[in-house]
């Protein structure tokens, strides 16, 4: 049985990359020590949110409570054919019952008044190759878009760029450093063609590093929601890449209700975490917005009996960001919430999630929801059972333990 395991920094760009090995890696720390605050303006109003407030027992909690060992022919490195043709694992937190579905039951799930968040970020074509003005061949990966031409990159070189330093990408795109922050690049790009039009025609789809093969036309439509509309992610949220729009049109005529918020997803969330005590994590940092019809459509649900159900992790912890003042609030911000056994979720009474890397603060995520003790017996399970794992694998529906 193999085991996914970390690499050298270099590794980790993801799918697409050039020289790349096929070795199933994890993501190394894709995070900024400097803030990553974004020039985008704030439509209402900005938090940074950082919420660790736990009872004592659960800050002393391993890094290594969240492993497990992954046969690698359990990575799916395609989706399925057809959307909606997943298998879903149901998990009851309260109880520890579990049930083997298909994910075309969902409906069965769900009923009039319910309300399901999910999040319409848009994956951009992140990855560039190029050069310096030295003529040293370069990668970079496109984190955060700050304005229609200001931009936040990872890059790959034998010598990184200074300061000052000019690029030239995919041949047509001038490009200049401005300044490191910490991980990464702040870039200037020249000409009057806004970035997201520039990355567009000449990037390429920047897929997980556990996917082996180079982005297709395949990859450019179904690593990506069919909801999706607001550009500004480098990795999808994974768990609404299973809805149709036949499955979308089926939860509306059932009287089920829809909601949306943004976060746009960072080459972060695929990180390890590296410390052995879990409370020791410095969570990346991603740009959220819940606009002020989702809070309404939270309370609506819950005062007509329904339940909110997050559609992926990015959705719950947009919510959850959201209401870390007590009450769900609409606004926009950067949010790095880390959540582990011992929060206490304000929002979200159910999620809809895929299965997530060992040792990852996805896995602590889904583990402070389910119980972790379930979570363990489920992807052990899900093991045996011989579910696909990750972006382009099955999902899971889990009821909140709390």
């Amino acid at each position: 049985m193999s085991r996914l395991r970390s690499r050298s920094r270099n590794d980790l760009f993801g799918a697409g990359s050039r020289n790349r090995t096929g070795t199933l890696l994890l993501a190394r720390d894709f995070e900024s020590r400097a803030s990553t605050s974004s020039a985008i303006p704030a439509v209402w109003k900005w938090r940074i949110i950082n919420q660790k407030h736990f009872p004592g027992k659960f800050l002393h909690m391993k890094t290594s409570d969240f492993d497990f060992d992954l046969p690698a022919e359990l990575i799916a490195q395609f989706p399925l054919p057809a959307r909606g043709q997943s298998r879903l694992l149901c998990l009851d937190g309260a109880t520890g019952n579990r049930e083997d579905r298909r994910f075309g039951d969902l409906p069965r799930f769900l009923k009039p008044g319910d309300l399901l968040v999910f999040n319409d970020t848009r994956v951009i074509k992140a990855r560039l190759f190029g050069v310096k003005g030295s003529g040293g061949k370069i990668e970079l990966l496109v984190e955060r878009v700050l304005d229609e031409h200001h931009a936040l990159a990872h890059i790959r070189a034998s010598h990184a760029p200074k300061a000052g330093a000019s690029l030239l990408l995919a041949g047509a795109i001038a490009a200049t450093v401005v300044e490191r922050q910490g991980e990464l690049f702040h870039l200037r790009f020249a000409g009057e063609r806004p970035l997201l039009e520039l990355l567009e025609q000449y990037g390429s789809l920047p897929l997980p590093p556990y996917i082996s093969h180079a982005p297709g036309e395949l990859d450019e439509t179904r690593y990506q929601t069919v909801y999706a509309r607001e550009p500004g992610a480098v990795a999808a949220p994974t768990a609404g890449l299973h809805f149709d729009p036949a499955m979308l049109a089926t939860l509306d005529k059932m009287g089920v209700k829809t909601a949306y918020v943004t976060l746009h997803v960072g080459a972060g969330t695929f990180q390890p975490v590296r410390v052995e005590e879990i409370a020791g994590h410095h969570m990346h940092s991603e740009w959220y917005t819940v606009p002020p019809e989702t809070v309404d459509a939270v309370r609506q649900a819950k005062a007509a009996g329904g339940r909110v159900m997050a559609v992926g992790t990015t959705s719950l912890r947009a919510l959850e960001s959201a209401a870390a003042g007590g009450e769900l609030e609409a606004g926009s911000g950067e949010t790095n919430i880390f959540i582990f056994p011992g929060y206490r979720f304000r929002v979200v009474e159910r999620l809809l999630t895929n299965f997530h890397l060992p040792r990852s603060t996805l896995l602590m995520l889904v583990s402070a929801f389910g119980g972790m003790e379930n979570i363990r017996s489920a992807y052990r399970h899900a093991v045996e059972q011989r579910y696909r794992f990750f972006s382009y694998g099955d999902a899971m529906l889990i009821e909140r333990q709390q």
